[in-house]
């Protein structure tokens, strides 16, 4: 699949189509974008998020903490010390399962992922790679709609190009990514600071600012 439709929030159906779960959604939390659930494939999926968001705990919580898959195949014999009011409050509802993958892009960190299901299920590791796969996909489609939406503008003077593709072979080789990723990283950190492309190249290029794929919590490395 090449292309997700945000605005019809649609982002989430594909992961049911392929994996034996009830319901996925797709949030975004963290540093670097506000908290809401963008696409959720029924209430009940919607309302998972919800829990997370409002207990500050939960499987989506440690899926970006660690930028690894936590998964819950079966909470209703799950021993864990880990997030209690959400054990105790997802218990009460129809979930027997869940899996929380996290979307990042490089460095940056963007939200989660979450699959559950209403009888107790497991993923095998094929299904898991599948599902880190779309991951990626939709967390490029979440950053490239976020800075669409916000209607900036690009300076495409000569010396800003120029500027601009510099850091972006800088960034190209910081990570090990495609070029496309690297420009859309540094365009993702001038939103997220509100500054100019230009601007944050600058400091790249100066090597004020370095990208990496330590688990930072997307802040850079003098």
């Amino acid at each position: 699949m090449s292309h997700f439709d945000i605005p019809g929030s649609k982002l989430a159906y594909p992961f049911t189509q392929f994996l034996p779960v009830t319901g996925a959604s797709i949030s975004t939390f963290g540093p670097l974008m506000g908290t809401e659930t963008i696409s959720a494939t029924d209430e009940q999926a919607r309302r998972v998020d919800e829990l997370q968001f409002d207990l500050g705990e939960g499987p989506c919580w440690d899926a970006l903490a660690t930028r690894q898959p936590v998964l819950e195949a079966n909470f209703a014999t799950r021993t864990g010390a880990s997030w209690p009011a959400f054990t105790d409050a997802i218990r009460a509802e129809n979930v027997g399962a869940l899996f929380a993958f996290p979307l990042v892009f490089g460095p940056l960190e963007i939200g989660a992922v979450d699959l559950y299901s209403i009888d107790p299920v497991t993923l095998t590791p094929g299904q898991q790679h599948e599902v880190l796969e779309l991951s990626a996909m939709v967390s490029r489609s979440v950053l490239s709609h976020a800075i669409q939406t916000a209607g900036r503008t690009i300076d495409t003077s000569t010396f800003s190009r120029r500027l601009i593709h510099q850091a972006t072979g800088m960034v190209l080789a910081q990570l090990g990514i495609a070029a496309a990723d690297a420009y859309l990283i540094i365009k993702v950190r001038a939103f997220a600071e509100n500054r100019s492309m230009q601007e944050v190249s600058e400091d790249i290029v100066a090597r004020r600012i370095r990208f990496t794929e330590a688990v930072d919590h997307g802040e850079d490395i003098p």
